[in-house]
């Protein structure tokens, strides 16, 4: 398949690697009793900065681990007042795309700039996914083939799940043009063609369905068919059954076959009365079912037939019906009806979820506005904002109660809401990250956050806490500047960054007191010695100072004045402090 073209596509397809690797800086953490200068140790958070820079700060800790994406990115509809808008001459992205894209910027439509904008960070994105994970895209028509087209490339086709139509609106405007537009979108991709979305919780109306007429102590079942589809292809599995109440041989529906096994259909129907295998002169009925010529179809195949006289069998039966507790496989019409089987409520699971998500489930764009401005006392500085019904929805479909969520592009924070609503409910630990790039992170995105933690609203209008905390950081500074290690970031923060690019897992400070050893993975310890004001060598003495046991060694350091054959023999690898840093 040809893959989608753009004026800047060449300069932004692999941008992602070009943005510099930022340290994250927490602010303040936040729980119930308030704001606190002091880590918190929340595992929540929310990130104000550029969500591309941002997204690639995130990589050392959450790559491969992020359970369930969602994000609500700029429509593009014309009219918006996003970070990279539609005006040319707007500063931001007039700098963004002189930097990335060159002079060819200067001719992009806002469709070009918007699929410039989303290129990259959504290749970030799939990097953070989790190997059992999904990522859920909000979008309306303006962009909605561009993002497939852009999202098939990124994630694959095989791995497109499905457009989910969300009824957004719940009336429509009389004075609406041409057809008006009920539904948004959302766009699903896994992180492998295998993924399953959880079911949903069951309805009432769901299991009304389900009757115990019998007292089964297996609890309430519906029935259904006692058949299956494929009788050609299960020819051993295409016999007759003899009714146990009239005598009759029942056979399969056209191409169809018993639902087991038939050494169990035989232990079912021995629940009404004594049953064994025979073989009847009965191929022109079973190649009828199957389809086939008399000839063609498989020889040998015997029949569950009753092995007593069947006034004495009908007896039993009877006895059985009135006692109640069928066997799986039971008779409709008192017993003088047709085969069916028992299907049971507790083994079917959930309902699934559909791509077709009512505003009466999921909510509407109103009900979203109404929830901020009782949030914020009758004050909201977002048009459209989604209800946090509909991201609980993706939740429940695309999370485990211990799940990190992230979002991107956070907005007014309604994902963080919708986490916490479903911890509170459930008991989970699921975790949420946001990014916010607009001024109102801290004012709007956290502050909702707050307040939701605590509860809001007064009188009849409260609503109570859903209790849990977050830490709020902002972008610091660039781990490497030039070629050199930046002097001004925190040295545990390069060693998490040095860990991570090692091994590709997040890094845990190992316990001991050497403070250079970074922790050992895959039978090989890693050391970095390092100091911001002075310069390191890897040399007989500080080899004296390692303790920990392990296959291979990998040490980084400014320097080394051991020859490289005596470093091969003791079975270590010297990396050259900034020279071999890998860049993320």
């Amino acid at each position: 398949m040809p893959t989608l073209e753009w004026i800047g596509k060449s300069k932004v397809i692999n941008h992602h690697q070009e943005v510099p690797f930022r340290v994250l800086e927490r602010q303040y953490s936040y729980d119930e009793q308030g704001q606190h200068e002091e880590d918190n140790g929340s595992e929540n958070m929310i990130i104000r900065g550029d969500n591309l820079e941002a997204l690639k700060a995130l990589l050392p800790r959450y790559e491969r681990r992020v359970k369930c994406i969602y994000i609500d990115p700029p429509y593009n509809t014309g009219n918006e007042g996003w970070v990279y808008n539609d005006n040319v001459n707007d500063p931001k992205i007039k700098k963004w795309l002189g930097e990335v894209v060159g002079k060819e910027g200067e001719d992009l439509t806002r469709h070009d700039k918007w699929l410039c904008m989303m290129y990259p960070r959504l290749k970030l994105l799939q990097k953070l996914l989790a190997e059992d994970g999904a990522i859920f895209i909000s979008i309306d028509d303006n962009e909605l083939y561009n993002l497939k087209a852009i999202c098939d490339e990124i994630f694959g086709q095989a791995c497109f799940v499905g457009n989910i139509s969300w009824q957004r609106t719940y009336s429509m405007r009389n004075d609406s043009k041409g057809i008006p537009s009920e539904i948004e979108h959302i766009l699903v991709y896994s992180k492998h063609p295998d993924w399953v979305p959880n079911k949903l919780p069951r309805t009432e109306e769901m299991d009304s369905k389900y009757k115990n007429p019998d007292n089964d102590p297996l609890g309430p079942w519906q029935n259904t068919t006692a058949f299956a589809p494929g009788g050609a292809s299960h020819q051993g599995m295409v016999y007759a059954i003899q009714h146990p109440f009239t005598g009759k041989m029942i056979y399969p529906t056209i191409d169809a076959h018993w639902r087991y096994q038939q050494e169990q259909m035989l232990e079912y129907m021995s629940g009404w009365a004594k049953y064994e295998l025979q073989e009847l002169d009965d191929a022109h009925e079973r190649a009828k079912v199957c389809g086939l010529a008399d000839d063609d179809v498989r020889k040998g195949v015997k029949a569950i037939v009753l092995s007593e006289p069947v006034e004495l069998s009908s007896k039993k039966a009877q006895e059985v019906y009135d006692r109640g507790q069928w066997p799986r496989f039971y008779f409709t019409n008192s017993g003088k009806g047709g085969i069916r089987r028992k299907t049971y409520m507790d083994k079917v699971g959930g309902k699934p979820a559909t791509n077709y998500w009512p505003f009466s489930e999921t909510g509407h764009t109103d009900e979203a506005k109404k929830d901020l401005l009782s949030i914020f006392g009758g004050k909201s500085s977002f048009d459209t904002p989604k209800p946090h019904r509909l991201i609980e929805r993706v939740l429940q479909i695309a999370s485990n109660p211990d799940s990190i969520i992230l979002d991107s592009f956070a907005g007014s924070g309604t994902t963080a809401h919708s986490v916490l609503n479903m911890n509170k409910a459930d008991g989970g630990h699921r975790k949420f990250i946001l990014v916010e790039m607009m001024d109102y992170a801290d004012s709007i995105t956290a502050e909702r956050i707050k307040r939701v933690i605590r509860g809001y609203g007064e009188g009849k209008n409260a609503v109570e806490g859903t209790g849990g905390n977050f830490s709020f950081y902002d972008l610091g500074e660039p781990l490497l500047v030039g070629d050199c290690l930046n002097e001004a970031v925190a040295t545990e923060k390069i060693r998490e960054y040095i860990w991570f690019m090692e091994t590709k897992t997040p890094y845990t400070p190992p316990a001991g007191d050497n403070p250079y050893y970074l922790g050992k993975h895959n039978s090989t310890g890693y050391y970095f010695y390092y100091e911001p004001q002075c310069v390191t060598v890897l040399d007989y003495a500080f080899l004296a100072t390692i303790k920990e046991k392990a296959d291979g060694t990998v040490i980084y350091a400014d320097r080394c004045s051991i020859g490289e054959d005596k470093l091969a023999q003791m079975g270590i690898t010297f990396k050259k402090i900034p020279r071999d840093i890998s860049r993320l």
